[in-house]
């Protein structure tokens, strides 16, 4: 007889070789975001954030599904404008988190990936999916635009890509999801952590400091003008020019050898 969720951990964590994966552990619940979710979430992504032995985090889920989004049965039971707003500011804090962290962060969609689900999906920095995996946006099915997740997908895709989703609701398979810039890669079930791990592999093999020096300016020249977008990028790539491992990375490159990160 399996134990009842109350008495196993919602999120798991492990580590190895400088990764860190968090695996979304609501099997009965399609591995729903609820409230408690998005607090262990968000406590994990912090104490990774800070963590500078690690150099990549994998999101993945147990179960049928990878994340059916916001759990609707505690929405339900919580009806009021205020718990909502909580709610999605919470959802929408971890989200950015995942942005701002200097890790990369990468989906391993398994299963489907429904309303912030998709979000989540969208939000990570890459993301690796079986083929089997489904995505969409539904809320609009039940009569709830999804407003949080099309700030997500509308980033991560073409306008009216995500628009026929945000509107339709309809599934899109994952050769479709990689088509329109949801995700990286589709591989079969049982070559998913081997393409994950080629990932973080490469990742981890890169300096740290250049990594999330470029994460973070990634993201923030997207929403600049593209003067703005140019000055930010010739002020990173100076600071970056002045670090440590620029120069080791340089002239190991010179002298034809693998370099040894300083992480500085």
């Amino acid at each position: 007889m399996n134990a009842p969720e109350t008495t196993l951990p919602i999120l798991l964590r492990t580590d190895s070789e400088g990764v860190a994966t968090l695996t979304l552990n609501r099997p009965a619940q399609f591995n729903s975001l609820s409230e408690e979710m998005l607090g262990e979430l968000q406590a994990a992504l912090d104490a990774i954030a800070r963590d500078a032995s690690i150099r990549a985090v994998v999101i993945a889920g147990t179960g049928k599904a990878f994340c059916a989004g916001h759990d609707l049965k505690q929405m339900r039971a919580n009806h009021s404008k205020a718990y909502m707003q909580k709610l999605f500011k919470a959802c929408g804090k971890m989200m950015m988190t995942i942005v701002e962290m200097p890790q990369p962060v990468i989906a391993r969609i398994h299963g489907i990936a429904t309303a912030a689900g998709c979000q989540l999906v969208a939000m990570c920095d890459l993301a690796v999916a079986a083929e089997g995996a489904r995505f969409a946006v539904s809320g609009i099915n039940v009569g709830l635009f999804c407003s949080t997740p099309s700030v997500a997908l509308g980033r991560a895709m073409g306008r009216k890509q995500a628009m026929e989703m945000l509107l339709t609701g309809d599934f899109i398979d994952a050769v479709e999801a990689q088509r329109r810039g949801l995700v990286n890669r589709v591989v079969s079930l049982d070559q998913l952590d081997v393409e994950v791990k080629k990932l973080t592999d490469s990742i981890c093999a890169k300096s740290a400091v250049a990594v999330g020096m470029g994460k973070q300016m990634f993201y923030k020249q997207l929403e600049m003008g593209l003067d703005g977008a140019y000055q930010l990028a010739v002020e990173t790539m100076a600071c970056n020019m002045m670090a440590a491992d620029a120069a080791e990375g340089i002239d190991a490159f010179m002298q034809k050898r693998k370099p040894e990160w300083k992480d500085g």
